[in-house]
C-alpha cells in the first residue's frame, strides 16, 4: 500500500520541477554570464593573473555546480520542507550578521569586521566554547587579509580605526 502511494506521488510529480531546480537554473545562467563576460577581460598568466582569470573560474564553478544540482533534481518530486523555529532563527541571525558585515566594513575595516562576522557565524552555528570560534575568526581574518592585501595587492577598507582608505 505504501509503495502504491509512493508510486502515485512520483507519477503526479513527474515532469515538475521545484523551486530549488528553478534556483539551480538561475545560478547556471548567472555562472555562464560571469564566465562569458570575464572571458573578454583576459586571463594573463599564472605569475601575473589578468582581471578575467578569477571571475572566469568562479563563474565556471558556479555554472558547473548548478548544473550538477539541477541534474540531481530531475525526476525527483519537489518536497516542501518548512523550516523549524530554530532553523528560522539561525537563518535570520546569519542574514543579519551578513548585512551588518557589509554595512560596517567601510567604518571599521575589512579585517576587524570579518573577524567579528566569522565569530558571530561560529556562535550562531553553536561552535562550542570561545577558544575555537575566536581562533577560527582570527585565522579567517588573517588569512583573507594576507591573500587580498599582501598577495593580490587589493586595497581593502581599513576603517576609521586603522586609517580609512
Amino acid at each position: 500500500m505504501v509503495a502504491l502511494r509512493r508510486k502515485r506521488s512520483e507519477v503526479r510529480h513527474a515532469g515538475k520541477l521545484g523551486a530549488e531546480a528553478a534556483v539551480d537554473l538561475l545560478l547556471l545562467a548567472i555562472g555562464g554570464a560571469i564566465a562569458y563576460i570575464s572571458w573578454g577581460y583576459g586571463f594573463g598568466s599564472i605569475a601575473r593573473p589578468g582581471p578575467g582569470l578569477y571571475p572566469f573560474f568562479v563563474g565556471s564553478a558556479i555554472g558547473i555546480f548548478a548544473a550538477i544540482l539541477f541534474a540531481s533534481h530531475i525526476g525527483t518530486p519537489p518536497a516542501p520542507q518548512p523550516l523549524e523555529k530554530a532553523q528560522r532563527r539561525t537563518l535570520a541571525l546569519m542574514a543579519a550578521t551578513f548585512c551588518l558585515w557589509i554595512l560596517t566594513m567601510p567604518l571599521l575595516g575589512y579585517a576587524l569586521v570579518t573577524g567579528l562576522a566569522v565569530l558571530a557565524f561560529c556562535k550562531t552555528m553553536k561552535l562550542e566554547g570561545w577558544r575555537k570560534p575566536v581562533a577560527v575568526a582570527a585565522g579567517t581574518a588573517l588569512f583573507t587579509y594576507l591573500v587580498f592585501e599582501k598577495w593580490l595587492y587589493i586595497d581593502l577598507p581599513r576603517g576609521i580605526l586603522f586609517g580609512a582608505s
